[in-house]
């Protein structure tokens, strides 16, 4: 019987459910309608013995549709009806997992009597990362099958399991190397003398002792942990409740979950991150580099090398001197034995990385490879060199990237004889972890490079968004705004450990004093004295940091900068000199100190934010709202639990937002002049979507 999404047939008295709903079988609402209809008719056959549910294309299922999330619940059947029909019938069910069962899928596989899987299937209930729980049993199934520690872990982390581990575990019954569909029905037929074995039966395995463990491990839930709380909170259920009222408190805690602006704002960056990657006018590509060269062997070349061999290409590491690419190699090495001796990653992966890694002291290494990024100082004489000597080096295919976080593509691209082919990919630190990949396209940036670019994103496990070129691009543009605010509150007799305790209270992983100290304040330095040189400020300047740097307190590689650290120990140590100088440079500037409220810090370093990525927004740096807040959270860590600069702007209320900006322009003068676009939709009741 053939159905618009799935189908039903029979094999010698086994009814294969097949789930054809591309590209990942989501379950949305008419599926799940068909799904329950064919399960009614197995039920209903006294010819059918058995039920094999499996999807189509090399994937079970994907998991619930959340594009219908916040919409109102359809009429039909439910995947918990389903899941009933399935618990009250007498007729074993099998799941056939191929490729990925996450979320409701893997909930729906649960409520069948046993689990047959290819060898190379992941499995996981992820709903955590969208500030939700499992709402269809995954919480009261998952305990009995595989106990309640390894559940608590599943759940509350949203990481998937090979597998090899689920079937260690207990979740698998089979693994297989050949049709999973084919091994499902036959051991569907072994099995059926055997008869039902449902998951809700069984006993859950663990103490109380393990909630007491997850909940003390757990985010507090006014900072974003709100969503692990509560699935704690439904796993409790099934230690201390009849397994139908413990379906209801799960219910419960996941509709309000579903209503919550943590949920909310999560959902919306896992939109926008998938938004991200269709840019107008851009055609999709498959691009893979299959070879590149990364000029020059700091952090950056080192990390971004790694992100490439990482995603399966071959990498070329160029710096002239050779001890400079012997140490290189040497930090390299070491990181992946690091990576290998904690567990996270399998050695014979590791040494495939390494060998994909090659070194040379000559730019003629670049002549035949598919990529080429630059990573030299962020100096624009440096980089023009740079690309003067491999324009006439590379060949012509070859994709010329640099990976620059403030400096202007077209000028770099301008030395060359191919601007077409010059493209900005800007690597976040360090690169082979960070997520973000920033791509700048230049005025003469083809649009089939920029799709490439981003299918590199993509090959590289990046989240790559597009960005138009200016100073700063989307990300350092508004960088320098936020930080600027601090400056000035610190002046004004705020101290960076205030200043740092509100913006971790916020959501933040470290306070913007703690992380410049950690990347360098000699870095920011570097780039606040071209900016100065090309554009002397205009008003109010902060001497604060420049006066650190001139005393060589240049953060934790020089054991000083905002704090003090003590060797072997990255502590942030408050330091009176810091405070007494912060005093002195506010004496010159004929400023008096004051009290400072928290609620104004963290107003004015987020609205900052917010102002300037409006601007990035109406001048076309950004093609979308998402894109600023998908830059932000992954590339900066604004929490992902408020969605991003513009997604908190407007759950705060654009209105409300801008008449405080307002108060600070009269306060503070024209840094806090309001955005052209951010006045228009306060004014006018618009949202930014």
């Amino acid at each position: 019987m053939m159905t618009a999404r799935t189908r039903l047939d029979l094999t010698n008295g086994i009814a294969v459910i097949t789930i054809d709903s591309p590209p990942v079988n989501a379950l949305g609402a008419e599926v799940v309608a068909e799904i329950a209809a064919h399960v009614d008719s197995i039920l209903a056959n006294d010819d059918i013995v058995a039920g094999v549910l499996c999807g189509a294309n090399g994937i079970f299922s994907g998991g619930a549709d959340i594009h219908g999330f916040g919409k109102p619940t359809p009429s039909g059947p439910t995947l918990r009806d389903v899941q009933t029909a399935i618990d009250r019938g007498s007729k074993v069910f099998v799941a056939a997992l191929e490729g990925i069962a996450f979320g409701g899928g893997l909930e729906l596989s649960q409520a069948c009597d046993y689990r047959v899987a290819h060898r190379a299937t992941r499995v996981g209930q992820p709903e955590i990362k969208l500030g939700l729980l499992p709402g269809a049993g995954g919480t009261q199934r998952l305990p009995r099958l595989i106990g309640l520690d390894v559940a608590l872990e599943m759940d509350v982390s949203g990481e998937p399991l090979s597998a090899q581990r689920a079937h260690e575990l207990g979740l698998i019954d089979e693994l297989v190397d050949g049709n999973v569909v084919d091994a499902a029905v036959a051991f569907a037929r072994a099995h059926v003398a055997r008869g039902r074995r449902r998951a809700r039966d069984l006993d859950v395995r663990g103490e109380g002792s393990a909630i007491e463990a997850a909940r003390k491990r757990a985010q507090p839930a006014q900072r974003g942990g709100l969503a692990a709380h509560y699935t704690i909170d439904a796993l409790e259920g099934a230690l201390k409740l009849p397994f139908d009222d413990a379906l209801k408190n799960e219910r419960a805690l996941f509709e309000t979950l579903r209503q919550s602006e943590q949920s909310k704002a999560r959902i919306h960056v896992f939109f926008a991150e998938r938004e991200a990657a269709k840019v107008p006018g851009v055609p999709r590509s498959s691009y893979k580099a299959k070879t590149a060269a990364v000029i020059g062997s700091g952090t950056m070349g080192g990390g971004i090398s790694m992100a490439l061999a990482n995603g399966g290409t071959d990498v070329t590491i160029i710096d002239l001197d050779e001890a400079l690419v012997a140490r290189a190699k040497d930090i390299i090495t070491r990181n992946y034995e690091a990576t290998f001796k904690k567990g996270r990653l399998p050695e014979d992966e590791m040494k495939r990385r390494l060998g994909r890694l090659h070194f040379a002291t000559s730019l003629d290494a670049v002549s035949d490879v598919d990529l080429i990024i630059e990573a030299v100082f962020e100096e624009m004489d440096v980089k023009k060199d740079v690309f003067r000597k491999i324009d006439k080096l590379a060949r012509k295919d070859a994709i010329l990237a640099t990976n620059t976080s403030t400096l202007d593509i077209d000028a770099i691209a301008s030395v060359t004889t191919r601007p077409e082919r010059v493209i900005g990919t800007h690597f976040f630190s360090p690169a082979n972890v960070m997520r973000l990949l920033e791509i700048v396209r230049g005025a003469k940036t083809s649009p089939e490079l920029i799709g490439d670019a981003l299918s590199l994103a993509k090959q590289l496990g990046k989240v790559g968004v597009v960005s138009g070129n200016c100073d700063g691009f989307i990300g350092n543009r508004m960088l320098a705004h936020y930080r600027r605010e601090g400056d000035f509150l610190l002046e004004e007799g705020a101290t960076p450990q205030q200043i740092d305790r509100v913006i971790r209270e916020f959501g933040f992983p470290m306070g913007p004093y703690a992380m410049v100290d950690l990347a360098g304040l000699d870095i920011s330095w570097r780039v606040r004295k071209r900016r100065n040189a090309e554009r002397p400020p205009l008003g109010r300047y902060s001497k604060v940091q420049d006066r650190l740097c001139e005393l060589g307190r240049f953060g934790q590689k020089t054991g000083s900068g905002f704090y003090k650290y003590e060797s072997g120990n990255r502590a942030p140590v408050p330091d009176p000199e810091v405070e007494a100088l912060i005093r002195a440079t506010a004496r010159e500037a004929g400023i008096t100190q004051r009290e400072i409220s928290d609620d104004e810090i963290r107003k004015r370093c987020i609205y900052a934010l917010v102002n300037e990525g409006c601007n990035v927004l109406a001048d076309g740096i950004a093609i979308r709202a998402g894109d600023v807040d998908v830059v932000w959270v992954y590339g900066y860590a604004f929490p992902a639990w408020r969605g991003g600069p513009l997604r908190y702007a407007q759950s705060v209320g654009l209105r409300a937002v801008y008449e405080d900006i307002l108060a600070f322009q009269k306060a503070h003068g024209v840094y806090w002049t309001p955005s052209p676009l951010l006045e228009k939709l306060a004014t006018n009741a618009g949202t930014f979507t």
